[in-house]
């Protein structure tokens, strides 16, 4: 093992270590009693069978069949989700074939923040993670399940439907894809149209085309933003099957993967002589290689925020000081649209998931001596899905790139170092992503120009007032202030400022998702401003350096003036209409982004 990725682990494992045991201790209290059902009244169970074929009742009745619970974030909307329709069925006739049953246990919100982008639902979109949690743990409430299944992919699905199932720890839990839409307009044809619209070289015609040529069927965007990140996370944890994250919805072996997790979940029970709970999965290490797996790919900054709440609910305690240490030593290995030109087509043609665990493997930089869903060992997710005949089987990947230009080996990597750093300074810390950025503009030195909402800098921008070196500060965008939205909108303005050959940096306590380019953006900084954080401080014309090659951002103003300078108070931030209102005691409550942005700060 690398030692550097073996001393964060240990300090991992000994920070989290009164944490750690009370969340077993209570997974082990929760499992004592064996089939959950047994625990149920007749009255109580009769109501969890009521609406089951009579074959489903007498297996229930008998507390002997596993019962698996379905949790799904099934919509007809979101493209990533719409292949779920189908799902609840194909799983119920898999696990029948074994004598054990399967029901819907309830579900969860999927909202689409390709759809909220720039409008006020964005501000809902964080805290739906961590209702989808409590919509999770209230599905599995019922105490109907000996196993679960969750049906979901995109960006704050997959954390909150895991953070949920983590307080079910003692039962076996599994994640099922549904798979990529087919490659359309190249993402790169599609940036380009976005800049030229902003810049006025297109009109609205030119630009509702691109878009509909680029997201046009079902299954996830093809970008390696959140929600493809979330599948690599899935895998690397060892959550869902090995190599199944990245399979069309309509191709012949999806159905099969499918089936096969379902017969997984329900002989994985406290039933079953192979019972593996939750809580056996998700440790110290596989977290550790999942934050392996998000830097080696180049993943979604969100997950800095989304792995520290995981980690919390599974009662360990990950820092993104740990996520930086991490960084200096896990290289880049892929090259995935924002960060290069591929889709996540592409990649998975390229060796996908099984040649980046491979690489990893190989270089001691991930963890083998981890439980998974598949079976023990990582080395198990280094091998690819396929047909042998009718059947499905896994064959260990070709340890070749299939295409250099998308996949490096670990010892040519495409940089030395993973895609995301820390910053620290006199602004507070923050997180950056420059897998995509030109290490020319890693360092940024320039005036301040303030903001308050992505509208207000679109404004400036229309109005011709920032042409220039400048660093953008959009602040009052924490998760306190109006619930952490992303900044998508503000990529292709930022571009075309940059094209036209200004240094341009963003500083924000906002997010930018995977959608993070090739403008150095220091996000998630904290404290924000609405709690008073020094980025509330800020004033126009400040010069403010940010250094991604030292870690560091920095206010260059006297340090006895800035000390005696005030803190700005936003008091035109428009909380309500559209449900925000509805919101308001998690902004109250909600932690800050190194912790998480969660409302579980009691795990």
């Amino acid at each position: 093992m690398h030692p550097t990725v073996d001393a964060v682990t240990r300090r991992i494992i000994e920070r989290s270590q009164s944490r750690r045991k009370r969340y077993l201790t209570l997974m082990e209290k929760s499992a004592r009693d064996g089939a959950q059902r047994e625990v149920l009244s007749c009255g109580n169970l009769v109501h969890g069978f009521a609406a089951s074929p009579a074959a489903d009742k007498d297996r229930l009745k008998g507390y002997q069949a596993p019962n698996v619970g379905i949790v799904t974030a099934y919509n007809d909307m979101l493209s990533a989700h719409a292949p779920y329709k189908t799902y609840p069925d194909q799983i119920k006739v898999a696990v029948a074939e074994m004598g054990a049953t399967a029901q819907v246990a309830g579900g969860v919100p999927a909202m689409c923040d390709g759809v909220t982008q720039g409008q006020p639902g964005m501000e809902l979109s964080l805290f739906s993670r961590d209702q989808i949690a409590l919509s999770t743990a209230i599905a599995l409430s019922h105490n109907m399940f000996d196993a679960v299944t969750c049906l979901g992919i995109c960006d704050k699905i997959v954390p909150g439907l895991l953070i949920g199932a983590l307080r079910f720890g003692h039962l076996p839990v599994l994640f099922i894809p549904a798979g990529p839409m087919a490659t359309g307009l190249p993402n790169s044809e599609k940036q380009r149209v976005r800049k030229q619209y902003r810049a006025g070289e297109v009109g609205y015609e030119a630009l509702l085309e691109a878009e509909s040529k680029s997201y046009h069927s079902q299954g996830t965007c093809t970008f390696y933003g959140t929600a493809n990140s979330n599948q690599m996370l899935m895998e690397m944890m060892g959550l869902q099957l090995p190599g199944s994250s990245f399979v069309h919805p309509q191709d012949e072996i999806r159905p099969l993967l499918t089936a096969a997790a379902a017969r997984i979940a329900a002989r994985s029970t406290k039933l079953s002589i192979e019972y593996q709970p939750l809580a056996e999965v998700v440790t110290e290490k596989a977290l550790v290689n999942a934050v392996a797996g998000l830097l080696a790919t180049g993943g979604s900054t969100n997950h800095t925020l989304h792995l520290v709440a995981i980690a919390r609910a599974a009662g360990i305690e990950l820092q993104w000081q740990d996520i930086a240490e991490l960084s200096e030593v896990v290289p880049l290995l892929a090259r995935v649209y924002p960060n290069g030109d591929a889709d996540v087509n592409q990649f998975h043609g390229a060796g996908g998931m099984a040649l980046i665990v491979q690489q990893l493997l190989q270089a001691e930089l991930v963890h083998d001596d981890v439980k998974t869903v598949a079976g023990p060992g990582l080395e198990r997710y280094a091998r690819e899905p396929q047909l042998d005949g009718e059947a499905l089987t896994w064959k260990p990947v070709n340890p070749q790139t299939r295409d250099p230009g998308i996949i490096a080996p670990a010892g040519q990597p495409f940089q030395a170092s993973g895609g995301i750093k820390v910053l620290q300074g006199n602004l507070g810390q923050a997180v950056i992503k420059i897998s995509a950025v030109p290490e020319a503009d890693w360092v940024v030195e320039a005036p301040a120009r303030i903001f308050h909402s992505q509208a207000a800098l679109e404004a400036a921008f229309s109005a011709g007032e920032l042409d220039g070196d400048m660093v953008a500060v959009v602040r009052f965008q924490g998760p306190r202030a109006n619930g952490m939205p992303e900044l998508h909108k503000l990529t292709p303005t930022l571009a075309v400022l940059q094209d036209r050959g200004f240094k341009v940096a963003l500083v924000t306590d906002g997010r930018m998702s995977g959608a993070s380019g090739k403008i150095p953006a220091a996000i998630h900084v904290t404290p924000e401003a609405y709690a008073g954080g020094p980025i509330a401080k800020l004033r126009d014309g400040d010069l403010v350096r940010l250094d991604a090659r030292d870690s560091s951002l920095e206010v260059l103003v006297d340090a006895g003036q800035w000390q005696a300078r005030e803190a700005v108070v936003d008091d035109e931030r428009e909380t309500a209409g559209l449900g925000r209102e509805l919101f308001a005691s998690m902004r109250e409550r909600v932690s800050s982004a190194d912790t998480g942005a969660t409302l579980f700060t009691e795990l």
